[in-house]
């Protein structure tokens, strides 16, 4: 029997949500297919070490699946069909999991954002994941399908200092639940996670100070935590879920 193959986007540093993704789903079976874009990683990212994706694609094959990954600019829109297309040629099949994971991510306010941040912003953000999902609609010839859309937790409270993030992926919620009824014909699921605060790397003491005191399950959130939710939402259980938003944040407060 053909192994379902996840298809991860953004999947650019092992400490990341990405990354946790790949691994749950590789422990499930899947075969799994990463993209990465080195330009932006090494702009914003925090990398713990040198050969950091070679070491993940190892780790992620040591659960007995198949990994490989290419590096896609999101940003250019023939790198839509092109992650497909290489899908297709080294695994012989389409993906039966999508998990638009990828996300541009930089700080701004009402009074810092540019026509140029709010721009990058949305080619990624909704652009490429709206395509993406085209793309893998469009392919589907598994017996179900899934696809997983990664959002942020603009709905729960105000987040002013992030203001092309937040506009941009309130997109994907929308995507999300509109698609829902049009996919449940042809057996595909589509949902959405808000993450919440995730320990990636990224915190400094001072941010992590202040996300506990707004935590009251007492830790902050981790990689596998949002990956054990996508792993369950890209499984055959999970077949009557659809055109939702989960908030998996362990009731996280925006303010105290």
């Amino acid at each position: 029997m053909k192994r379902k193959v996840a298809f991860i986007t953004g999947t650019g540093r092992s400490q990341g949500i990405g990354a946790g993704i790949c691994k749950e789903l590789a422990k499930e079976g899947h075969d799994i297919l990463f993209t990465y874009w080195t330009k932006y990683d090494n702009e914003v990212s925090f990398h713990s070490e040198k050969n950091e994706l070679g070491t993940l694609q190892e780790e992620i094959a040591s659960y007995g699946v198949r990994c490989e990954k290419i590096e896609l600019d999101l940003q250019d829109t023939s790198s839509f069909s092109e992650g497909y297309r290489y899908c297709k040629e080294i695994f012989g099949q389409y993906p039966d999991v999508l998990v638009n994971n990828a996300a541009v991510s930089i700080n701004d306010t009402i009074y810092t954002i540019t026509p140029e941040s709010l721009d990058e912003h949305y080619r990624v953000n909704v652009r490429a994941a709206a395509f993406l999902t085209s793309e893998f609609v469009k392919r589907f010839e598994g017996e179900y399908g899934r696809i997983i859309n990664i959002t942020t937790g603009w709905s729960q409270g105000p987040m002013p200092d992030e203001l092309s993030y937040v506009l941009t992926k309130s997109a994907v919620e929308t995507l999300t639940y509109t698609l829902a009824p049009v996919l449940a014909e042809k057996n595909i699921t589509i949902n959405a996670i808000n993450p919440g605060p995730t320990d990636t790397g990224w915190m400094t003491d001072g941010i992590k100070q202040d996300i506990l005191k707004r935590s009251p399950s007492g830790r902050l959130g981790e990689p596998k935590d949002c990956a054990n939710l996508a792993a369950f939402l890209a499984s055959e259980r999970a077949e009557w879920v659809t055109g939702q938003v989960i908030h998996s944040e362990g009731g996280f407060r925006n303010s105290i």
